[in-house]
């Protein structure tokens, strides 16, 4: 009988180093078809503490607006937003549908529309200052999310609906679509840059899902071409745009919405993300 037990043993040692080694080998890798495996890895700090992906983008004086565009802002229908807006070198003559009221000191205007401030490059002293250093902070800002280093390239070819995406920098050479629901999953320091050399174009009714404790703070869009959020679709993080933001009828948005040309709204809520 001891001699069966000496014998049986190293067969039990074998059988755990082989359960060792394929347990490792199953933490490697994307963890599933929906999960890409990043290129390299990403390691930022994401804002209040050490986060995945990478170091958040300095927005500047830019993140005091929740709409920041240089040719115009324009609504049709019952918009609600929750934040300040500012256009320049556009006067204010080109932020339409509002009904603005300019306050005394015509340094700001209002609207029923807006829970905050309307600026204006033709307002009052000193906002036209104010807007210039808020209009340069954001092309910085294109600038800084469009040259971070790449973790993951040409997911899902530019179609990532459907996936589950973890914290990093994203790179596509194309535009990128969302034609059904896209989560990004991960806690609250995690940061994600998505850089496109085209446009966006959100489908009707689709989200954008944040889980695990994701905040839209630290998500940035970066889109070379138009970005267009469908009827009734949901989207969440700053949007740096280098043209054109539109919002198609009855679209949501947790964001901040940041165009080089204009934004157009149609019976939109758009609230900026807590600071």
């Amino acid at each position: 009988m001891n001699q069966s037990k000496h014998y049986f043993k190293p067969y039990l040692w074998l059988m755990a180093l082989l359960l060792a080694t394929s347990v490792a080998g199953c933490g490697s890798g994307g963890g599933g078809s929906n999960t890409p495996a990043p290129t390299s890895p990403g390691a930022g700090t994401g804002l209040g503490g050490i986060g995945s992906g990478p170091s958040p983008v300095l927005m500047g004086t830019a993140v005091n607006y929740v709409m920041l565009a240089k040719t115009g802002i324009s609504t049709t229908g019952v918009t609600a937003i929750t934040g300040d807006l500012g256009v320049s070198p556009a006067a204010a003559s080109f932020i339409t549908g509002f009904s603005l009221i300019a306050d005394a000191s015509n340094v700001f205007s209002t609207s029923s529309l807006v829970t905050g401030q309307v600026f204006a490059a033709d307002y009052a002293v000193p906002t036209p200052a104010n807007l210039t250093t808020a209009i340069s902070d954001m092309e910085t800002a294109y600038t800084d999310a469009a040259g971070r280093a790449a973790d993951f390239s040409e997911v899902g070819a530019g179609a990532i609906g459907g996936m589950t995406l973890p914290a990093g920098t994203y790179k596509w050479g194309t535009g990128v679509t969302i034609l059904s629901n896209v989560t990004l999953n991960g806690g609250p320091n995690d940061v994600w840059i998505f850089q496109i050399a085209q446009g966006i174009t959100q489908a009707s009714g689709v989200q954008v899902i944040l889980t695990g404790g994701a905040l839209p703070k630290n998500i940035f869009w970066q889109a070379a071409g138009v970005v267009t959020i469908g009827t009734t679709a949901h989207m969440e993080g700053v949007i740096l745009a280098q043209t054109a933001i539109n919002l198609n009828t009855g679209a949501t948005a947790n964001s901040r919405l940041l165009a080089q040309t204009a934004v157009t709204l149609n019976a939109n809520t758009v609230t900026q993300p807590a600071p």
